[in-house]
């Protein structure tokens, strides 16, 4: 007799490791560690930021959520970008970037985040503000790369340790849930139904 696999949600693996590299980076952008703290994100944003939520990305290809592949998959290879372009120029192998590069790029992030949003109105309240939020602290990392100065990055930082502690909430609920077999922690109603 044949028993039917039962496959994981690896959606609070990747909240878990898209959480916790957010927090831990905002709270040097949000001034609350000292920038000698950063050193700290690189191999976190390899091995939990990165790695973390690739795997999770991949899992949700096999269960066939397409947004939880290209979330996962995008925000994974976005820590990694992040924890490359760190350890290139902290190594010396490249020269820093111009800030207004990194700003481009970030804005880049907030716009693809923008659309991803969208994308969670019919999920769960929770996951709506998660991106909210993201899609916000892009935008203002990004303003503060582009010359608006650095109450523009601070604010950014505050606003990603929401979004971070956002996303640590949605695991804990999920991971919880699943634990106890039944609804324990909500997560909040769609914003719109599917």
């Amino acid at each position: 007799m044949s028993e039917e696999l039962k496959i994981a949600n690896p959606a609070p693996l990747g909240l878990a490791g898209f959480g916790v590299t957010t927090v831990v980076l905002s709270c040097v952008n949000a001034g609350l560690l000292p920038a000698e703290a950063l050193p700290v994100v690189v191999p976190l944003a390899f091995a939990f930021g990165g790695v973390a939520q690739m795997i999770a990305g991949v899992m949700e290809f096999k269960n066939g959520n397409t947004f939880g592949t290209v979330a996962f998959m995008s925000y994974g290879a976005f820590w990694w970008w992040y924890a490359f372009l760190n350890w290139t120029v902290g190594a010396g192998w490249i020269k820093p970037p111009d800030p207004r590069g990194v700003g481009v790029a970030l804005l880049i992030w907030g716009v693809f985040t923008l659309y991803m949003w969208i994308a969670t109105f019919p999920t769960n309240f929770t996951l709506w503000s998660i991106f909210l939020l993201l899609w916000i602290t892009f935008f203002f990392l990004a303003g503060a790369d582009l010359g608006m100065g650095a109450a523009w990055h601070k604010l950014g930082g505050w606003l990603g340790l929401l979004t971070g502690l956002d996303a640590l909430f949605l695991s804990f609920a999920e991971v919880t849930n699943a634990t106890f077999g039944r609804k324990v922690i909500g997560v909040g109603a769609p914003i719109l139904k599917p």
